[in-house]
């Protein structure tokens, strides 16, 4: 199995969603750099995408044959120039994100897709800096991007067809599904996720329910996979106060407001299972 050699994926960000979809794209034999600020992190994702790499062949997420995509990384921005399509994978801060696209834009060929893995931000706000706003798009991958199949898309209002058909493209060669959808503060999932979690969380908080008996609620009596709180933890709790925060200053829906319970947990370093402890315990040392 072979990945179409005119694909080239940059990806700006190493962090937990980075390295995932580093390892996604690697996987399925596609060249891909990844960007960011400092070389020690860049050390931790190669050793990271390895390990994610073994793992997803070992459980059959990944194919066990065919040629692997080379990975290259770099702390230069402009590294991306050669790509043929740029995700931007950094934290969930609007600032962040719209700094890193406005120059991403002006170091990429025309009609190279510019894709935001934003969980919350609008994409018509985040094109808007951009030198080209139809080249720009939202692709929400799941966490891990190597184990689930599917993901939204996120068609801004000024996206054009040809980065959508070009994005699509790709996702066709990773064997990923793509449900393209329309733009709005959370888009589909997260706009119904974060605020259940936050629901959730407050439950604990006011003492209804433990978080072990909330997440077997809703897998016992609802059939989820993965119970809200849980879900939090797999997210980051880090990452979901961000995404709640959005929510609320683009809806002005009080719902939206992060509860004490998830706040406090943010303060005190437990942020879910890439530090070992949130609303359950993983092994690790927070």
């Amino acid at each position: 199995m072979g990945a179409d050699a005119e694909h080239r994926l940059a990806i700006v960000g190493a962090g937990v969603m980075g390295t995932g979809i580093a390892t996604l794209a690697v996987g399925y034999g596609v060249p891909v750099t990844l960007i960011d600020v400092g070389e020690s992190i860049l050390a931790e994702a190669r050793t990271a995408v390895a390990q994610q790499l073994r793992l997803a062949r070992l459980m059959g997420s990944l194919p066990r044959e065919g040629d692997e995509g080379g990975l290259v990384t770099g702390v230069r921005l402009a590294d991306v120039a050669a790509a043929t399509i740029v995700v931007e994978a950094v934290t969930e801060r609007a600032r962040r994100k719209l700094d890193i696209l406005a120059e991403v834009s002006k170091l990429v060929a025309p009609g190279t897709p510019l894709l935001s893995n934003t969980s919350a931000i609008p994409i018509g706000e985040l094109a808007g800096v951009t030198a080209r706003p139809q080249d720009v798009l939202g692709v929400h991958f799941m966490n891990p991007p190597y184990m689930i199949k599917m993901l939204e898309v996120i068609r801004g209002p000024r996206t054009g067809q040809e980065a959508l058909t070009r994005t699509l493209a790709l996702l066709d060669v990773l064997e990923r599904t793509g449900v393209v959808v329309g733009d709005g503060p959370g888009f589909v999932i997260n706009r119904v996720l974060q605020r259940m979690i936050n629901e959730a969380a407050r439950i604990v908080q006011d003492g209804i329910a433990s978080p072990e008996d909330v997440d077997a609620l809703f897998t016992g009596c609802l059939g989820h996979r993965t119970g809200p709180l849980a879900t939090a933890d797999l997210i980051g709790l880090d990452n979901v106060a961000d995404s709640l925060r959005v929510l609320l200053e683009r809806t002005g829906d009080e719902g939206y407001r992060p509860c004490d319970l998830l706040l406090d947990k943010v303060k005190a370093g437990q942020w879910g299972r890439k530090t070992g402890r949130g609303f359950f315990e993983y092994g690790g040392t927070r």
